[in-house]
């Protein structure tokens, strides 16, 4: 593939995706159907936007660390099981035709989106954590489906992770975010390892799209917890919403 200068839009766009990613989710709404608006089908922009994820998580979880912020081990148990899990859902999400994918795409971006909306707010400060025996046993097995979803598209994951973390394991938000990036990390190694061998990556545009990625997973590691944040809430709704509208008819 030619470079375009088209292509450094994918910076901007990867920093508020990695931005998002890290703070709550939704990144992959903007960064996957960019990839696919710019000419990628839509398994190869699946595993190329792989690449970003997996760097834009793990300096999420350094910057995350060099606040003092950690699970493990409990977030490496989940991230284990998610693993396992992701194998099989990348290996579907390469068998899927594309225009199916785009469907299947703009369907859950709606779901997140009503998420979005009507999630209420919570209290996170009032929590006892809950992160070993009976309960830790039912986080894998979560863990392990939400993989298989994680492998196969991870559009919107992070939303269901913090609805998950705070209300099984009684994660404050800031720690739920923490271990959602570091199980994020831990799985897409798998949905990578996949996808390569499947040759479903451009590693040129990856490169781009993870120097954005990674920078916003940066200063949003450093950046206050602010999940219900109003600006981040709108800028969601209007983008994906506009995204998925021209998923579904593109």
């Amino acid at each position: 593939m030619d470079f375009e200068y088209e292509y450094l839009l994918l910076i901007p766009v990867g920093f508020i995706a990695g931005f998002l990613n890290t703070i709550a989710g939704g990144g992959t709404l903007l960064t996957l159907p960019t990839l696919i608006f710019m000419g990628l089908p839509a398994p190869l922009a699946n595993g190329t936007n792989r690449i970003a994820i997996l760097i834009q998580t793990f300096t999420a979880v350094r910057g995350f660390k060099s606040k003092g912020i950690s699970t493990y081990p409990f977030s490496l148990y989940l991230g284990l099981s998610a693993l396992l899990g992701s194998f099989i859902g990348a290996k579907l999400a390469i068998g899927i035709e594309g225009d199916l994918f785009n469907k299947i795409l703009a369907v859950i971006m709606i779901m997140v989106l009503l998420t979005i909306i009507f999630n209420p707010k919570k209290n996170y400060t009032e929590v006892i954590e809950k992160t070993t025996g009976k309960t830790l046993y039912i986080s894998l097995i979560i863990f392990f489906f939400l993989g298989i979803y994680g492998g196969f598209i991870n559009a919107g994951i992070g939303f269901l992770m913090l609805l998950i973390l705070p209300y099984v394991n009684g994660l404050s938000l800031l720690k739920s975010n923490a271990t959602k990036v570091f199980v994020v990390c831990v799985y897409t190694l798998g949905a990578v390892l996949v996808f390569a061998l499947e040759k479903q990556i451009n590693y040129m545009l990856a490169f781009i799209l993870t120097i954005g990625n990674a920078s916003g997973a940066w200063f949003g590691s450093r950046w206050s917890v602010k999940k219900e944040d109003k600006v981040i809430r709108l800028f969601l709704i209007i983008t994906v919403s506009s995204l998925a509208i021209k998923l579904w008819f593109f």
